[in-house]
């Protein structure tokens, strides 16, 4: 799956950072991901972060969006919402991990025929029709300088926690019996995408973990799905674009809120592996608090985790087993 880098666009959207400014800031992350494949540094790193970090992080994800659910999006519409919310949840409890039925078709179906009732503006929809091709962009150097200070700096400890390190665990732990996916293969991907995409006036993305999570835990076991999924943002981006804001924001939140949480447990439940260690649970426990509840914790846990596991490991810390 691929999604938007999230700490850049947190970025973007707190200091309202203009869009040659994202542009540039997207060419510097994927100039920099490129550097560290091709040179193999990114595979020292990968060496260097324990699995107990790697849960950590995984579970800080889950934090987050289990928090971004419950506060923000499954009471957005009020009561409705809730009512919403109740029949969606009660849905996915039902068909959860159902290959016939997948809970997730669904869920969206309900949210779809939820808008279309009682969200669904015609006129504005109509207005957002039309084939509208990218515009090509040029990043110039003052910006992709200012991109990779404001923008790319802060969001390359969250994507080495998240997007490389923890989507490649992810794909072990689901698909155990395929060919294993590998470090450069994930970082030398995320890299193609992003000297790609500013050209084309495309938002920067990375692989995630999370959402590799989500489309298995809803039924997407194979590469179809995400096949599927480009395609419709595919279609979006060509014939919606112009109204793009509009179309989105008639699909209901409480739906999205019900799918995020989901997401969010099975990441967390990815933690089972390693409750058999009392040091390397409580090593992820720390992890995930710190990467959810600082700001840029995700590279405050990468290091304190990093450095609290080997110091464990040299007996400079006594955790027990």
């Amino acid at each position: 799956p691929v999604q938007p880098l999230k700490a850049f666009a947190a970025l973007v959207i707190a200091q309202k950072i203009p869009g040659r400014v994202i542009f540039g800031g997207g060419l510097a992350i994927g100039v920099s991901m490129f550097f560290l494949s091709i040179t193999g540094l990114i595979d020292a790193l990968a060496r260097l972060v324990p699995k107990a970090v790697v849960r950590g992080i995984q579970f800080g994800l889950a934090l987050q969006l289990s928090t971004l659910a419950l506060k923000q999006y499954v009471g957005a519409d009020g009561a409705p919402g809730y009512a919403l919310a109740a029949a969606a949840f009660t849905v996915t409890v039902v068909l959860f991990g159902n290959r016939r039925w997948p809970a997730a078709l669904i869920v969206i179906t309900l949210g779809v025929v939820y808008a279309l009732v009682f969200k669904l503006d015609f006129a504005t929809a109509q207005k957002a029709v039309g084939l509208h091709l990218p515009t090509w962009h040029l990043p110039q150097s003052a910006d992709i300088l200012t991109g990779a200070v404001l923008l790319a700096l802060p969001q390359i400890p969250l994507s080495l926690g998240n997007s490389i390190l923890a989507t490649k665990q992810v794909a072990q732990d689901l698909f155990p019996e395929r060919e294993p996916l590998t470090i450069k293969k994930i970082s030398f991907t995320y890299a193609l995408m992003n000297l790609a995409n500013p050209f084309f006036g495309g938002f920067p993305v990375c692989h995630g973990s999370g959402g590799m999570v989500g489309h298995y835990a809803f039924g997407a076991h194979t590469g179809g799905s995400v096949v599927i999924y480009g395609s419709i943002f595919l279609v979006m981006g060509l014939f919606f674009s112009q109204g793009f804001a509009d179309v989105v924001q008639i699909f209901p939140l409480p739906v999205l809120g019900v799918l995020l949480l989901f997401e969010a447990l099975s990441l967390a439940t990815l933690l089972r592996d390693i409750s058999s260690s009392r040091a390397d649970l409580l090593v992820a426990l720390l992890v995930g608090l710190l990467c959810a509840g600082l700001p840029y914790g995700y590279l405050v846990g990468l290091i304190v985790g990093t450095a609290l596991y080997y110091a464990m490991q040299r007996g400079w810390v006594g955790l027990g087993k």
